[in-house]
């Protein structure tokens, strides 16, 4: 019947998706002139940190200053400044050596105006513990050394440059498109997984035991202790990834090309098979399979494959990510069931208490001041390492730095125009952890509402209440202008709703300790499927 994602894979691969909270890169553009007949000019894109200096907002404001190529020498001394000294120049300087805050402070008493570190890999946001650099004021920026390689090439040795970000629009359509996906995904997700507690509770009354056996493998359990054990391997993963990050990059991306290929394969095929024609089958060693599924598997199959191959393409790799993403937490959130509220408070709230530790925490642990979240969501391009109590930046980059974790959904900022053609395309990411846990909640509201017969109250309660919880996450990244671990908002939202419905409604009891319901009389249940819990004889096990 085509591939079916073993529940152990599900449960590894959705280790993945705790790792990133919601950001945004912080692009500019690096507009080059030469000094010939007739004059010439071409835009680069370089990275720089909006915390440490601002850029004018467009190419007329921003002041014009004479490019210096310092990349023979590693700038980690005052020495290594010409005796002409630096004055009203953008430096650009090797990475490696010295750290680059350290590059800055010598240029920036030579008179520099700006620091242009040129990386040979991909770029990533200037960060560290500028706590040590406070006199540093200048401009440090990221650049690709084949971008200044092309720029003498193009232009000369005699280049000024401008250095400028362009204004973001008031409203960042990619949140729009995010909480779409969001809440569409977890309001699915959970109604899916009403719907299989349904099938078995119908299954109850008729089945045999090994069908009800093979009907209940729809659901992989997890009780209070499988989810305390779930979230330290989590934080174990998450140190391993910080240090290990140039190998198990791989080992998730194989990961989750397999489980998305899967899950795909599972969402898409309850949809085929509601459809009543094309239900040809071939019989293999006494087994039926429809034809059509054949082909989906593949059709599954090749999409991950795609990806794999042009994961790293920026301009439309991400619908395929978003895709596979989409399917993925879909079929984990309807496959993996919390048996009650408890297993729930616990589940969320401890990964709360995760997401807050390695956002919020770990920078005054880190080598660098930065969080080991934040370093996992750029991608720790950088080797770091403290020698005599100075942090050096070791010149040797890990064999993959341009390999990104696949744990998110990747929405572009289209409306960012004028940095696009120039820069990689920006991007919002939400992680499948913001997704999946807070959907398991909704998922056992939605399950709880059939066993109960509550009209679907906490279901379409929970779901409003992550609504709430997502806007107030992009509320306060746009506030604060910086990444989110978005569980901090979204667990108290959904767990406070839930909570505050179970006790409006006197059933915090059945709701906190969760309720296993066997219908006994099947033609009573026939006749009123839409409260099946209050038609026939039943017996009532809390």
């Amino acid at each position: 019947m085509g591939p079916r994602r073993p529940p152990s894979l599900g449960a590894a691969a959705l280790l993945w998706g705790f790792l990133l909270p919601l950001t945004a890169a912080q692009e500019a553009i690096l507009h080059a002139s030469g000094s010939g007949t007739p004059l010439l000019s071409k835009d680069y894109c370089m990275l720089y940190n909006s915390n440490w200096t601002a850029l004018p907002s467009t190419l007329e404001n921003a002041t014009s200053v004479s490019l210096m190529n310092l990349t023979t020498t590693p700038l980690c001394k005052i020495s290594d400044v010409p005796p002409d000294g630096l004055k009203n120049t953008a430096v650009v300087v090797q990475w490696g050596t010295c750290h680059f805050l350290e590059k800055a402070r010598i240029a920036q008493k030579a008179g520099a105006e700006a620091l242009l570190v040129a990386n040979n890999s991909v770029l990533f946001l200037p960060s560290g513990n500028k706590s040590e650099f406070q006199d540093v004021k200048i401009l440090i920026a990221f650049i690709f050394h084949k971008d200044f390689n092309d720029m003498e090439q193009t232009l000369g040795n005699n280049v000024t440059v401008k250095m400028y970000s362009p204004s973001k629009p008031n409203f960042d359509y990619t949140m729009v498109v995010i909480f779409l996906i969001a809440v569409s995904t977890v309001a699915l997700g959970g109604y899916w997984s009403g719907l299989i507690e349904l099938e078995n509770m119908k299954a109850m009354t008729h089945a045999e035991e090994g069908e009800m056996r093979r009907k209940k493998e729809e659901y992989l359990t997890f009780t209070p202790l499988t989810v305390v054990m779930f979230v330290v391997i989590c934080c174990v993963m998450m140190v391993l990834l910080y240090f290990f990050y140039k190998w198990l990059v791989y080992v998730m991306i194989a990961i989750f090309c397999i489980a998305s290929a899967m899950s795909l394969y599972n969402c898409l095929a309850a949809l085929i098979r509601k459809i009543p024609c094309g239900q040809c089958a071939i019989v293999c060693r006494g087994k039926s399979i429809e034809v059509r599924l054949i082909f989906l598997s593949g059709l599954c199959i090749a999409v991950a494959v795609v990806w794999a191959v042009f994961r790293n393409e920026d301009r439309w790799a991400w619908i395929l990510q978003d895709i596979l993403g989409i399917a993925f937490c879909l079929n984990l959130i309807k496959t993996l069931k919390l048996p009650n509220f408890k297993s729930c408070v616990i589940l969320l709230g401890l990964l709360l208490l995760y997401d807050v530790f390695f956002v919020f925490i770990t920078p005054f642990i880190t080598k660098n001041g930065e969080s080991i979240m934040v370093e996992l969501a750029a991608g720790p391009f950088r080797n770091n390492e403290k020698n005599d109590g100075n942090l050096v930046e070791a010149t040797a980059q890990p064999s993959a730095p341009h390999e990104k974790l696949p744990v998110v959904i990747r929405v572009p900022k289209l409306t960012y125009f004028s940095v696009m053609h120039v820069c990689y395309m920006p991007v919002s990411l939400l992680g499948f952890g913001d997704i999946i846990i807070p959907g398991l909640l909704i998922a056992y509201c939605r399950r709880f509402d059939v066993q109960t017969g509550s009209s679907s109250i906490y279901y379409v309660s929970s779901v409003i209440a992550y609504a709430v919880g997502t806007v107030l996450t992009f509320v306060v990244l746009v506030l604060m202008k910086k990444g989110q671990p978005a569980l901090l908002y979204l667990v108290p939202c959904t767990l406070i709703t839930a909570s505050v419905i179970a006790w409006r409604r006197k059933e915090m009891k059945k709701f906190w300790q969760g309720s296993n319901y066997q219908v006994m009389n099947h033609s009573d249940y026939a006749t009123n499927e839409e409260n099946p819990v209050t038609s026939g004889e039943q017996i009532v096990q809390p």
